[in-house]
Parts: C-alpha cells; sequence; structure tokens
C-alpha cells in the first residue's frame, strides 16, 4: 500500500498488476509549496502503452458483456476503496498540486468517491435496448477508452472519465499529467484488491509523447481529454486520422453576471460567490468565475467588496490550517499568471488589488497574490484569455442586454453565473448566453447534471447520465 500517499518508483498499471517503468527516465514530481521532490513517475513509453492498449482490447469483449449490475458493483467497490483512503490520498494531492490541505480532503479526495458512486446507480437507468418502429435499437460500449487528464484536479478527473466509460462497459488507460500523477496510483491498488478484471483499468503515467502514443494507437477507440485549448487541437487532429471520437473539455474564461435588478444583498452574495469561485484552487479551476460583469453605476462599490473579501484568502503553506490560497502548480505556470497580470496593466486595465509582487515571507514555492483588475472592455487579454491562476477581471455593464453581450464576447463557454431579485429573469437571462453550465443565483454544483463547454471550450459532457452516454454508440435492429 502506498503509505502516506507518497511514491518513489516509476510505476505502471497494466493488466491488473503494478509494475516498474524502466523504458524512460521518469519524471520528477514537485510540491510547488516546497519545490522539493514528492516522488519519481514513469515516463511511459510507447512500449507501456501498447501493452496498457492490448490489454484494455483483450479485457473488452467479457467486461462490456457483464450485466450492468456488475459493472455498477466493481465500481462501488472502487468508491467505497477511495473513501477509505481519503485521508491519504488528500494530503498526496495536497503535496502535488499545493491545494490547501482542508479543500483537499472536502474536494480533492472527496469528489472521486462520488464520481464511481454516482455513475454506479445512473449506469443502472441506462435504457440499454429500444424499440422504434420495427428497429430494436441497442446501446452499445465504444471500445478502448484513452483517457488524458489534467493536474488541477487530477484524481477526480481520472475517475469522472473512468467511472463513466467502465459504467458503458468500455476498457479505458489513463495517461494522468506529468504534474500530479501519483495520486492515479491509489486507484490502480484499489482496482487490484477488489479484484477488477486485468486489462479492464490500466495507468500509465507519462508526459505528451505518452499521451500522443496513446491517442494514435490503433486499438483505440475513443479519447477524452481534459486541458488546454493547445493541446486540444493536437489531440483532435491526431485521432481525426483513425478516425476516433473525442471528447475534449478545453478550460474557460467564465463570466458572473450582476443584473441591474439586484439588491445590496444580493450584490453582497453574488461577489462572495465569485471570490471564492476564482480563487478556488489558487484559481486553478476550469469553471472558475474569472470574469465579474457589473453595472457601471456599482463599479466602486462592488471593488470595495470585493478587494474587502480577498483580504479573507490568507496565501501560505498549504499544510496550515489557516491556509486558504496555496501556490499554483508549477514555475511555468507562476511565471505566466504574472505575464498575463503586466500585460493587462499594459494594456490599460487598472491594478486594484494584489499584483506581481512576491511574498516577502514565503521564500520557496510558486504563490501568487490574488489579484483584481479593472478591465476597460472586453477586447483586452486579460478578459478573453483563461489565466489558470487568482486573478479576477471586472468588467462594467450598461444594461442587462449589454452585460450578455459581454459575456458573450468570448472564445470560450463553459461556465458562468447570474445574479438578480427575479429567479425567472435570471434564467430568461441564462438562456442567452453561450454556455455549458450557468449558475442562477448561487445554484449549487450538481454532480449527475451534464459538464462540458461550447465554442473553444470543447465538446463532449461529463458526469451523470450524459457522460456514460458519451461511451455508447447505437445499433439498430430491423426486424
Amino acid at each position: 500500500m502506498l503509505t502516506g500517499g507518497y511514491v518513489h518508483d516509476r510505476l505502471v498499471y497494466i493488466d491488473g498488476a503494478l509494475a516498474s517503468s524502466r523504458d524512460r527516465a521518469g519524471i520528477e514530481v514537485l510540491n510547488p509549496a516546497t519545490e522539493g521532490v514528492v516522488g519519481i513517475a514513469a515516463a511511459g513509453s510507447a512500449g507501456d502503452v501498447d501493452r496498457a492498449v492490448r490489454a484494455a482490447s483483450a479485457a473488452f469483449p467479457a467486461w462490456s458483456a457483464l450485466p450492468v449490475s456488475e459493472r455498477a458493483n466493481y465500481l462501488r467497490a472502487l468508491g467505497d476503496g477511495l473513501e477509505k483512503r481519503r485521508a491519504d490520498i488528500a494530503a498526496l494531492i495536497t503535496a502535488e498540486v499545493g491545494t490547501p490541505l482542508a479543500v483537499s480532503e472536502r474536494i480533492q479526495a472527496a469528489l472521486p468517491v462520488a464520481d464511481f458512486h454516482n455513475a454506479a446507480d445512473v449506469a443502472l437507468e441506462v435504457e440499454w435496448e429500444t424499440e422504434v418502429g420495427n428497429s430494436l435499437v441497442l446501446a452499445e460500449p465504444l471500445g478502448v477508452v484513452g483517457a488524458i487528464t489534467p493536474w488541477n484536479y487530477p484524481l477526480h478527473q481520472i475517475a469522472a472519465k473512468v467511472s463513466a466509460a467502465l459504467a458503458a462497459g468500455c476498457t479505458v488507460v489513463v495517461k494522468p499529467s506529468e504534474l500530479a500523477p501519483l495520486n492515479a496510483l491509489h486507484l490502480a491498488e484499489i482496482a487490484e484488491d477488489i479484484g477488477l478484471p486485468p486489462g479492464v483499468l490500466n495507468i500509465v503515467p507519462g508526459d505528451m509523447l505518452t499521451g500522443e502514443s496513446l491517442v494514435e494507437h490503433e486499438l483505440v477507440d475513443a479519447v477524452s481529454f481534459t486541458g488546454s485549448p493547445a493541446t486540444g487541437r493536437r489531440i483532435s487532429r491526431l485521432a481525426a486520422r483513425a478516425p476516433k471520437r473525442t471528447l475534449l473539455e478545453l478550460g474557460g474564461k467564465s463570466a458572473c453576471i450582476l443584473l441591474t435588478d439586484s439588491t445590496v444583498d444580493t450584490e453582497r452574495k453574488a461577489l462572495t460567490d465569485t471570490v471564492q469561485s476564482c480563487l478556488r484552487n489558487s484559481g486553478q479551476t476550469c469553471i472558475a468565475l474569472s470574469r465579474l460583469v457589473v453595472p457601471r453605476e456599482r463599479i466602486d462599490a462592488v471593488l470595495e467588496t470585493v478587494t474587502a473579501l480577498m483580504d479573507e484568502y490568507p496565501v501560505g503553506d498549504p499544510l496550515d490550517p489557516g491556509t486558504k490560497l496555496g501556490p499554483v502548480i508549477s514555475q511555468q505556470q507562476y511565471a505566466s499568471v504574472l505575464g498575463h497580470i503586466e500585460s493587462a496593466v499594459n494594456d490599460g486595465a487598472r491594478l486594484v488589488y494584489g499584483g506581481a509582487e512576491r511574498f516577502p515571507h514565503l521564500t520557496r514555492g510558486y504563490y501568487v497574490y490574488p489579484t483584481v483588475l479593472l478591465a476597460p472592455d472586453s477586447s483586452i487579454s486579460i478578459a478573453r484569455e483563461e489565466v489558470f491562476g487568482p486573478v479576477l477581471t471586472v468588467l462594467a455593464h450598461d444594461g442587462d442586454d449589454d452585460a450578455v453581450r459581454i459575456a458573450n464576447d468570448s472564445d470560450y463557454g463553459l461556465s458562468g453565473a447570474v445574479w438578480g431579485e427575479d429567479r425567472d429573469y435570471a434564467v430568461a437571462v441564462a438562456r442567452r448566453i453561450r454556455s455549458g453550465q450557468i449558475d442562477i443565483c448561487g445554484g449549487r454544483f450538481n454532480p449527475r447534471a451534464p459538464f462540458g463547454g461550447m465554442k473553444r471550450s470543447g465538446y463532449g459532457r461529463e458526469l451523470g447520465r450524459y457522460g456514460i452516454d458519451e461511451y455508447l454508440q447505437t445499433k439498430s435492429l430491423q426486424r
């Protein structure tokens, strides 16, 4: 068992067994808070990928033929196993990603449990056969799925893809992010513990070369990817050569709209919710509300409230119970976030809070001040590009129609929020926004609702019945 959650070997999980990969040099996984080494991950080779995909292909006939109730039982057992390891998983993800430990326990380690349990329940609700006139329409699994996952919510992203694909009857090969791959090995150990049939789930950590080997493999039938638009475009091009189905979730620049009818009380709730969303996981959340669109006449009051709220998020050691904001994931991400802030000021944005200064008491680690910028309009890059850091961009609107225009003036369309006094009117406004999911007046995240984006944010859906549907194809039998 992974004692304390830490791994110091180049492990892959293929055909039901954990083993060391020695084909390529390992990858050092760094703690973004200390810059020390957490462990050594495998840099999976094309040979590792080939063995994993062939194991998944060999396991597919028996797994897809298994009654759905039995597949659901395996999913529940995987979720139960993750629940038993929540403390170790939270500690490891805090070390890999820098998420404050309390948040890791509440979100990073808890969401994967819910993913597997929800998929087990929803799988039993799927209509696997439907009568359409003289045809019997069958829902059948796609085959072997290659899942390439990001580092920001590493185990949740793996669990969301794996649980849906396994529920559908597919087998899976996972390539976790090289920045936070070690937590995935907990899932491998649990799969061994519960007797998941060999080859049904395979995990090959690695880098871009590993991922491309997986996408291009002739026996991979579908690819599910979460990450940057640039990498998503590359994966889409590679997959199109076959062709094979691709599911892409490529980030967002989500807007929270404060409607003109909002009272001071509603405004306070909206700003509190937006700041929390924007700063969650140090801003490294694809659905972060990173644009705040408010009535022009309320700008001064809004900025005063937002800066006061920023003071409630102390930055520091993720293991300190008082910390609410940890570091960003890497030196590269740190430089990228600071570059966005500096460019915004050069483009005419007003720096209201935070900025690109270093914390004098944090001599190590990739810590960024929570930052608020007032943009002159939605044309500058800080109002358009995903920063993936603790940066909130505030924009003024001249009426609700203008607010919708600003929200839609984006290449992205992943998430958003609308706040106002009349919920029905807020829903009407939300209907006009081109985004995959929108919270109305503080509506809570629903793990069974479809999750995914529009426009540059990608296509395909995860979670609930909609996530399972993505791994199914239809066949009709005419009688």
